[in-house]
């Protein structure tokens, strides 16, 4: 019988630890190439498209910080700050419900959300690079 129960509680934790989703949560950071100069408007308008892009809404919109916020299937809520520089921006995490956050800790999906959103904003800023080197080649082949 004691067996069985070993059996039991052993198979108990195993389904404990294949359901645990949390990740700590995700900060992402990242410096610009200094190659490309963006200004600080652009890095905005950039943020902003992605934030669309994602389903993200923008709450606040500052000199140097957007407030952004997602809620998925009507419960889970996540919500980030978004500083940013000509050079630069960091999303950091600033709250949730239903998303499990303990002690830096969060569920999966979170990170996922803002690694996304991370990934959105670079490539809108590396469109926005493509056409500023193409409108640069332009204007040279016409001199």
């Amino acid at each position: 019988m004691s067996s069985l129960l070993r059996a039991a509680a052993l198979g108990l934790v195993l389904a404990g630890l294949a359901g645990c989703t949390s990740k700590p949560v995700l900060n992402p950071s990242e410096q610009l190439a200094a190659a490309t100069p963006y200004t600080q408007q652009q890095v905005q308008q950039a943020i902003l498209k992605a934030i669309v892009e994602r389903g993200w809404t923008a709450r606040s919109v500052g000199a140097s910080v957007i407030q952004a916020d997602i809620t998925v299937r009507n419960t889970f809520y996540a919500a980030v700050d978004i500083h940013y520089s000509a050079s630069q921006f960091r999303i950091d995490y600033r709250d949730s419900r239903e998303l499990g956050y303990d002690d830096g800790r969060i569920h999966r999906n979170y990170n996922r959300w803002v690694y996304n959103l991370d990934r959105s904003i670079v490539r809108q800023l590396n469109a926005l690079s493509a056409d500023q080197l193409l409108q640069r080649s332009n204007a040279s082949s016409n001199h």
